[in-house]
C-alpha cells in the first residue's frame, strides 16, 4: 500500500518513511504544498499523512483539492497544534484523523492501518475473496482456512491491490505505481511487475486457491472468479 508523507521536517519524515518501510508500505516524500498538489493530482495513494505547518502555505489546501478532485485517499492530519479549531476544520474538510505531535511511530502505523482497512477493505480486519481469507493486521493470507507460504510485503500489497481492486482491469503501469509509488515513471520495463504477479500466483496455486488472477493480454491483469 502507498502512502504519501507530507512533512518538512527531515527528522521526523524520514524516521516515519523508515518506520513504515519496515511495515510493507511504499512511502513517497512531499515537503511542501506545491510538490504534494502535484502528486495527489498525478498519483492515488492508500493513505496520506498530513503535516498542515508547511514552508509555502496550509496544509489545509491540500485537503481542498483533495475534495475538489473527488479523491478517495484517506488523511491523517500529522500536527503539532493541538487545537480544537484545526481538528474540526480537518475533518469538515475530509481528514479521517488527527494525531498531535510528538507521537509514538507505532501508534501512528496503527491508525494508518485503521485508515486503510476502512476505506480499502470496508472496515475488515479480514478481508475475504473466493477461498482466500487475508488477515490485514497479521499479514498473513489462508486458503480454505490454511495457512499460505509466507508471502514477502510486496506480494501482500500486489493481493491486498488485486483484492480492493476486483473485477477491474488493473494495467501494468498502475500495478507498478501502487508498488513502488513515483519510482514507476522511471522504469524502463515492467519485468518486475510479472515477476512479482508470477511469484503471487505460484504461491496461491500452492496453497490450494483457486487461479483468480487473469491476463488481459495488451492491457494487464484481472482478479476475478473464473
Amino acid at each position: 500500500m502507498k502512502i504519501l508523507i507530507i512533512e518538512d521536517n527531515s527528522d521526523l519524515a524520514s524516521g516515519i518513511v523508515k518506520y513504515l518501510s519496515g511495515e510493507g508500505y511504499t512511502c513517497e516524500l512531499s515537503t511542501s504544498v506545491e510538490q504534494s498538489l502535484q502528486k495527489i493530482q498525478l498519483y492515488d495513494y492508500g493513505c496520506i499523512l498530513l503535516d498542515i505547518s508547511l514552508p509555502d502555505g496550509s496544509g489545509f489546501a491540500i485537503l481542498e483539492k483533495l475534495k475538489q478532485l473527488n479523491k478517495q485517499e484517506g488523511v491523517i492530519i500529522i500536527s503539532a497544534k493541538d487545537s480544537l479549531d484545526d481538528k474540526l476544520k480537518g475533518l469538515v474538510l475530509g481528514a479521517d484523523d488527527y494525531l498531535t505531535k510528538p507521537f509514538h511511530l507505532a501508534e501512528l502505523a496503527m491508525r494508518v492501518l485503521a485508515v486503510i482497512r476502512r476505506r480499502s477493505f470496508n472496515g475488515n480486519n479480514v478481508v475475504k475473496y473466493g477461498d482466500i481469507a487475508m488477515d490485514i493486521s497479521e499479514k498473513t493470507v489462508t486458503c480454505n482456512e490454511l495457512l499460505i507460504e509466507q508471502l514477502s510485503p510486496k506480494e501482500f500489497d500486489l493481493l491486498g491491490f488485486f483484492i480492493s481492486s476486483s473485477k477491474r482491469v488493473l494495467s501494468k503501469g498502475s500495478i507498478a505505481e501502487h508498488l513502488v509509488g513515483d519510482n514507476a515513471d522511471m522504469l524502463d520495463n515492467f519485468d518486475f511487475v510479472y515477476a512479482h504477479v508470477k511469484n503471487l500466483k505460484k504461491k496461491l496455486k500452492q496453497g490450494g486457491c483457486s487461479n483468480y488472477i487473469h491476463t488481459i493480454y495488451g492491457m494487464g491483469y484481472k482478479f476475478e472468479k473464473s
